[in-house]
């Protein structure tokens, strides 16, 4: 019988990970387990994605607020600290932000504004042009923020995050100055010592202060890029990618993955027979439509991966073909038509007629958003997403 089905993902339970546990083992018995009991084959080609998560669990990559005081405070010492640009986040930053607090002597807290990095909302951005609002130009002081646009909670949450955050700060009895700008250079006027805690434009954020007399300016891939008292750290992303583990702690994102792939593809390779591709995954780069947050809080959506999942996809469109191309054939000749032209496609389609719309992102990505969807980020329990005919095409 002709084959029916495309891309198939499943999600695999696992053992719940901790710190020590060998987590190539767990994921290729996983796989292998899952297979015997769903009764379905493991092919070449075939790809198994592994949540950040528990690869930093097994690393034991964790860090507490004391940790990251001292080394805010290594860098800042008594000076006022310009903290901005953070994302609006219980899980990803409130942690963070007691651990920045109780190693400095003063914040200003800069918030970007109608929105954070990510999408999450202060103010509905209608309001703006409400009240005649520019915020690529004004500078608002915290009661010119309630002035024009009062007391907001979050749509998910809840939560009024500038109370929230100004008062993580104020527990440890560390006076916090709120403003709201999205140009970098503002803080400028308040401190020379910044903190830059945006994920995906913190380069260009710090090239800017750097430029314009800005004296001590980190970022928070610079915080916890190494030990402090023996706890976690991540050499390439320090707090960017961490998440709240318990009300004294976080847990980072994890380091040194790609041993950890090519040993799970290697394992896999003996135990199968197969040659399978491997990445870690973490948040998947996708914008959710009601809330208007995009889910990408990690610095990276996949930290490693093994080298079939480097690149690009190369396809073309089946719509475009059979509307242009062949548009006179119908039934099975239009499919061989169609199967013929893609067994004969270029090597390289960019800028393609026939390729246009197809969204040419990277490989680790795609996955890792299919990953991070199937996966979830609650208690589905399934950390290990297994992938096949995700290389296929129309003539396989």
């Amino acid at each position: 019988m002709e084959r029916m089905v495309g891309t198939v993902v499943r999600g695999l339970r696992c053992p719940i990970i901790n710190q020590g546990d060998n987590i190539e083992e767990i994921v290729v018995e996983s796989v292998v387990k899952a297979s015997e009991a769903e009764g379905f084959t493991i092919n070449d080609k075939d790809i198994v994605t592994i949540t950040e998560s528990i690869v930093a669990r097994a690393q034991g990559n964790y860090a507490t607020i004391d940790n990251i005081a001292k080394d805010v405070r290594s860098k800042f010492g008594e000076e006022t600290v310009g903290v901005i640009f953070p994302i609006l986040s219980r899980n990803r930053f409130a942690n963070c932000l007691s651990g920045i607090a109780k190693g400095a002597k003063k914040i200003v807290l800069m918030l970007s504004y109608p929105s954070d990095e990510v999408g999450n909302h202060l103010v509905d951005i209608d309001m703006l042009d409400e009240k005649g609002v520019n915020p690529w130009t004004d500078v608002l002081t915290e009661k010119q923020f309630r002035d024009y646009f009062g007391y907001n909670k979050h749509t998910f949450t809840g939560v009024d995050y500038i109370d929230y955050y100004k008062s993580l700060v104020e527990a440890y009895g560390v006076e916090c100055e709120v403003i709201f700008s999205n140009n970098p250079k503002t803080i400028l006027n308040y401190t020379k010592h910044v903190l830059a805690c945006d994920i995906h434009t913190r380069f260009r954020t710090k090239r800017i202060l750097k430029a314009n007399g800005g004296v001590n300016v980190y970022s928070l891939d610079n915080i916890l890029s190494e030990s402090i008292d023996g706890s976690g750290y991540n050499e390439a992303y320090g707090l960017l990618g961490s998440n709240k583990s318990t009300e004294s702690s976080v847990k980072l994102f994890p380091r040194n993955c790609q041993p950890v792939v090519d040993a799970i593809q290697q394992r896999l390779k003996v135990v199968t027979g197969k040659n399978l591709e491997v990445m870690v995954y973490g948040d998947g780069a996708f914008k959710d439509p009601v809330g208007k947050i995009w889910e990408l809080a990690d610095p990276v959506v996949s930290p490693a991966y093994t080298a079939g999942l480097d690149g690009t996809p190369n396809e073309v469109k089946l719509k475009y073909l059979a509307d242009n191309h062949f548009a006179d054939l119908r039934g099975q000749e239009l499919k061989d038509a169609i199967s013929q032209y893609i067994n004969n496609k270029n090597s390289d389609l960019t800028g393609s007629m026939e390729a246009q719309g197809t969204t040419p992102r990277k490989l680790t990505d795609l996955i890792g958003s299919l990953s991070d969807l199937t996966s979830g980020s609650g208690d589905k329990g399934t950390p290990i997403v297994f992938i096949q005919g995700y290389f296929d095409n129309y003539t396989k």
